[in-house]
């Protein structure tokens, strides 16, 4: 299948009417991805408060949820105890952004040293057809986490925000080449075949 015939399938034509709105987020998604790289530790911050606050929006759901349809069900208790678990740990994670995000942090490192690990072993037992990439990207995963891990728990002001502003900064150069793709693709009705061909 030719990419613009997968383009077609989502509708190109309002893809391409729309090209200059996906290159202008794109645009500000790198400037606020490379801002947030230049400010890491503010971003490690606000990006834990949001999920702390997130959590606690959760949790005074689930118990809303709780009290006002499940009285008479089983499930009420679990949902209890969940919205109030939700609401707990979401105040602690506000209370001290620093410590969760620490915490967190050491989280991430260990997930990166245990994926490396295993990417590693399965690239050279299995030997796929591409398991010299497997084993590249398993290498490089390792390399993150233990040099994560060297640097903490100074590491864990900082990490948070750096993924973020790296996320930030790849979803909009996704966009603006988007943008720029669709903008130079032949209109809907050039690009599809006639019936009769």
């Amino acid at each position: 299948m030719l990419p613009t015939e997968s383009l077609h399938r989502v509708g190109l034509h309002e893809v391409q009417r729309n090209w200059g709105w996906y290159l202008a987020l794109g645009i500000v998604l790198v400037l606020f991805g490379t801002i947030a790289i230049g400010r890491v530790y503010l971003v490690t911050k606000v990006s834990v408060m949001f999920f702390g606050w997130l959590m606690i929006f959760a949790g005074v759901t689930e118990l809303s949820y709780a009290f006002w349809k499940e009285r008479g069900w089983s499930g009420f208790f679990i949902d209890l105890l969940t919205g109030i678990l939700y609401v707990v740990v979401g105040f602690m994670i506000v209370g001290d952004p620093k410590a969760t995000a620490v915490t967190l942090t050491l989280l991430i490192t260990m997930f990166l040293i245990f994926d490396g690990i295993f990417r590693i072993a399965t690239a050279i037992s299995v030997r796929n057809p591409n398991w010299g990439w497997v084993l590249l990207h398993g290498v490089i995963t390792l390399t993150l986490g233990i040099m994560l891990r060297q640097q903490w728990p100074l590491s864990g002001v900082w990490v948070i925000g750096l993924f973020v502003g790296i996320q930030m900064i790849l979803n909009g150069w996704s966009l603006v080449m988007l943008g720029l793709t669709v903008k130079n693709l032949p209109a809907e009705d050039e690009a599809l075949p006639s019936p009769s061909s």
